[in-house]
């Protein structure tokens, strides 16, 4: 009696599967990500624009104008990045695999790590 071998099918099909995103995750779950890296990779135009609102007090709308513009076009140049939106849904799926698999969110994972190693 001949057995075959289990065909590669249904792994990809369960792969594929993994990688499905749902809409909250699309529209919520990555760009949420995305904002958070865009605005580490922004830091010195966040810096700069946070500086200015603090010494300009209620005229900050008007005298930060070239700092905010700054900052803007910092993070839309991220958040247009198509390998930028991959990065980040990689590390997404990434961080759910890892959820799926300990149901430990990631950040409370890390914040459960003694520290005293």
């Amino acid at each position: 009696m001949e057995t075959s071998s289990p065909s590669p099918q249904p792994e990809m099909e369960r792969n594929q599967a993994e990688d499905h995103l749902r809409h909250v995750e699309k529209d919520v779950l990555i760009p949420k990500i995305m904002r958070e890296k865009a605005r580490e990779r922004c830091s010195d135009q966040v810096q700069d624009f946070t500086k200015c609102c603090k010494d300009s007090g209620f005229l900050m709308v008007v005298k930060c104008r070239k700092e905010n513009s700054a900052l803007k076009e910092c993070l839309i140049t991220h958040y247009k990045n198509p390998d930028f939106y991959e990065e980040c849904k990689m590390e997404y799926l990434k961080e759910r695999e890892e959820f799926r698999k300990t149901g430990i969110r990631s950040k409370s994972r890390l914040q459960k790590l003694p520290t005293n190693i």
